[in-house]
């Protein structure tokens, strides 16, 4: 088809200045140039959108031979210089006209539909196809902006929620569906995060440039300078664009849907989103009436009871109640279950929050069956293997690949697209999650977090945590004859502990920590910020080990420790792990070559369960010290440093016995201070393991295991050495031995001169 004629009588200024700038002459005139042309000549040569090309030359030639005037005086030469740049800024200013729709079809399907505003300007975002489970978030997505209402929705890690949740954001902005959208986050730093790339989307998506270019050309013309949105205008009227970090207004455009919608985003705390309001141009004040809720709990407030109880509090009332007395709020929450009974598994049952209507998607639907669990267990034996030679796993892909089908069958993933380039299929990648931390699997990508049963006579975290002693941090009570220290050995940092005893095993935790510290009340060992790399750079991990370990040490084994009556005790022994296999040379290493050598001792910590044999069994060598299930080989071998092994089943049994003692009784354990949340994360610790009855060969034994719910156990290892330590200087609890006492029987002469 032949494009139609250019009229020169009605040229816009555009296509006219790239006339002028095509003759060869180089650029003749620009934008900026022909806008102030048009200012001065009015309507002389045009009107409000076109220019005449006659007129305007005939216009040009009379400025041009228009007799010049008499040198004007300094003062004169300032004002017009005054003047001139004034007309520069307001030209400035204005941002000219807007670009026409490039496609007006393909806008208005994508205002009907949020699947397909995703698939039409995110397409290089969500490139794997839906699965039913995305098309059931899309659909309430769509009825929540559209007709109201509260849902929320528990998908997989990796799932694309996030990015769901900001389009969603930017899809009700655009088909001005409410005025004030609000994108709520875990944190204000990660919602901050998440509205920064709905910005650059604005500024960047071209689609969303040729299809909506009466929002993202005024945006554009900020050119990220942000000073400039105080003075730009449209024909002559302010845009009122905000263009800050926790809140965008879009430009108020005349006939435009989303002429003056407000976007902000808020991390999950009261003063962060209460009293959000914004007042229009038209004098209307307007509050938030859609929240879109992006995973609203952090590893550590899951792992609080209290911070998810406040977050659930902050969800019923400062959230839902955004929208104002008398108005209702619509909102969807995407989110992921971490543990049992956190936010998000709170949220998510229709029992305790029915307004939600709480539904779970999970990764699978459907394990593969009983039959294939042979061909997985050796697939997940060839996988390991092959990591722990340096390998890729290749060939535990490849013996998937052999047997695949038997491997597949029963099985029903939610995804099946969804798959490394590495494997073969979705149940494959599904697998391998659950082979690399079944805790983390069930919770983040099934959202049902395993619930292990409490074992026997457990004590619970609440109760660990009230069992105060009133004592001071550092504070050695009276009775105290024996210091104690154990250090745990990680790659990140190095968990301590501190405790003092009485001769009868009454015990108090004077202290604890980690080096590098925290400086925060609740963490996981996967989410430390201050690490040991980070504190000791430039050296290897074993340099970076030996380092942090001579400096905890120099600060607690140097100083002396004040007790009630104002004697000074020292430590008299400190266990260090040296389980921890990349660490084990460096720790004998250190424990022979520290200054502080004649107290420390490399610990062992041996699984004695009911099928082994136990300490009290060991045959004696010469030189060897035994104790209370522990013993101290008189082998030195080639490291030249003792070391202690120790039934880690026995003593955590025991202690597990010391923290249940009543207050003022002999034997009892107890914490510092007299706040029972300050010790809320060693509580957590003191529970990461339950115990079970095992009976074989006709022992019975307490075999300790970690519960997949409580992925820390590093204080309660340190609990452990403390009391193992203690007992090597000595003390000892009234009546316990170590097994029972074999007496020799005797033997009469005559009876061993017969069986000779």
């Amino acid at each position: 088809m032949a494009e139609a004629p250019i009229n020169p009588r009605r040229l816009k200024p555009a296509v006219l200045a790239r006339l002028l700038n095509s003759l060869g002459q180089g650029e003749v005139i620009n934008e900026r140039q022909l806008r102030r042309h048009r200012n001065r000549a009015g309507y002389t040569i045009g009107d409000a959108k076109t220019v005449d090309l006659f007129r305007y030359a005939a216009w040009l030639t009379l400025e041009y031979h228009k007799p010049k005037d008499e040198p004007a005086s300094y003062e004169e030469v300032k004002r017009r210089q005054a003047e001139r740049n004034a007309e520069l800024v307001r030209a400035a200013q204005d941002i000219g006209e807007i670009p026409q729709v490039v496609d007006p079809k393909r806008r208005a399907a994508c205002e009907e539909s949020f699947r397909g505003f995703c698939e039409t300007y995110f397409a290089d975002v969500f490139y794997l196809p839906w699965s039913d489970d995305h098309l059931r978030v899309i659909d309430k997505i769509e009825r929540a902006v559209r007709t109201g209402g509260l849902f929320a929705m528990a998908m997989p890690r990796g799932s694309g929620k996030t990015v769901l949740c900001q389009t969603a954001v930017l899809w009700s902005a655009l088909i001005g569906s409410t005025p004030f959208v609000c994108l709520i986050a875990a944190s204000a730093e990660r919602a901050r995060d998440l509205l920064e790339n709905i910005k650059i989307w604005l500024e960047t998506n071209p689609l969303l440039h040729a299809d909506f270019p009466e929002v993202t050309y005024p945006i554009q013309c900020l050119e990220r300078i942000t000073n400039r949105q105080k003075g730009q205008k449209f024909q002559g009227e302010p845009t009122r664009i905000d263009w800050s970090s926790d809140r965008i207004v879009l430009p108020t455009i005349q006939g435009s849907k989303a002429s003056g919608v407000v976007i902000s985003c808020s991390g999950m705390k009261g003063s962060d989103i209460r009293g959000q309001n914004y007042a229009r141009a038209d004098g209307q004040v307007v509050r938030p009436q859609l929240v879109l809720v992006d995973d609203p709990q952090t590893t550590e407030s899951a792992w609080s009871p209290s911070q998810s109880q406040r977050r659930e509090a902050i969800l019923a009332g400062d959230v839902l109640g955004m929208a104002g007395p008398g108005r209702k709020i619509a909102g969807l929450m995407a989110c992921t279950v971490i543990r049992p009974a956190d936010m998000a598994d709170n949220i998510l049952d229709r029992e305790k929050h029915p307004e939600w209507q709480g539904e779970r998607t999970k990764m699978v639907y459907a394990f593969p069956s009983p039959g294939s669990e042979k061909l997985w267990a050796k697939y997940a034996e060839m996988r390991a293997d092959s990591f722990r030679n340096d390998g890729d796993g290749s060939e535990a892909t490849e013996f998937y690949r052999q047997h695949r089908q038997a491997m597949d069958a029963g099985a029903i993933v939610a995804w099946p697209q969804r798959f490394n380039e590495d494997e073969l299929s979705a149940i494959q990648h599904a697998m391998n999650l659950r082979y690399r931390d079944e805790a983390a699997f069930f919770a983040e990508y099934q959202n049902e977090p395993i619930v292990e049963a409490i074992g026997e006579d457990m004590l619970t975290a609440e109760a660990i945590a009230a069992k105060l002693n009133g004592y001071r941090p550092g504070e050695i009570p009276l009775g105290c004859s024996h210091l104690t220290m154990f250090i745990d050995v990680q790659q990140k940092v190095l968990f301590w502990m501190l405790c003092a005893w009485e001769e009868n095993f009454t015990g108090y935790i004077m202290d604890y920590g980690t080096w590098p510290d925290q400086k925060r009340a609740y963490f996981t060992l996967r989410d430390v910020r201050a690490t040991i790399g980070r504190a000791v750079p430039g050296a290897g991990m074993e340099g970076q080990i030996y380092a942090a370990l001579d400096k905890l040490t120099t600060e607690k084994l140097s100083r002396a420790y004040r007790r009630e009556d104002g004697a000074e005790m020292r430590i008299d022994r400190c266990l260090i792990d040296a389980n921890w296999g990349q660490s084990t040379d460096v720790v004998y290493q250190f424990c022979r070559q520290s200054p502080h050598a004649g107290v420390l001792l490399p610990a062992h910590g041996k699984y004695v369960g009911a099928s082994s044999i136990p300490f009290s069994e060991y045959k004696r060598k010469r030189g060897d010290r035994l104790g209370l299930h522990w013993r101290i080989p008189n082998t030195i071998g080639k490291r030249q440093v003792r070391h202690v092994l120790v039934d880690t089943n026995y003593w955590k049994t025991f202690v597990q016995a010391r923290l249940a003692v009543a207050m003022g009784d002999p034997g009892c354990l107890s914490l510092p201070g007299r706040d029972e949340k300050a010790h809320r994360l060693l509580a957590d610790h003191l529970t990461a393991e339950y115990r079970v009855k095992a009976m074989a060969q006709g022992r019975t034994v307490d075999e300790w295991k970690l519960r997949a719910t409580r992925p820390d156990n590093h204080w309660l290892d340190c609990l452990v050495g403390c009391a193992v330590a203690s007992s090597i200087q000595g003390v000892s609890l009234p009546g316990v031995t170590d097994g029972p006492m074999r007496l020799r029987q005797r033997i009469k002469l005559s009876e061993l001169q017969r069986s000779r």
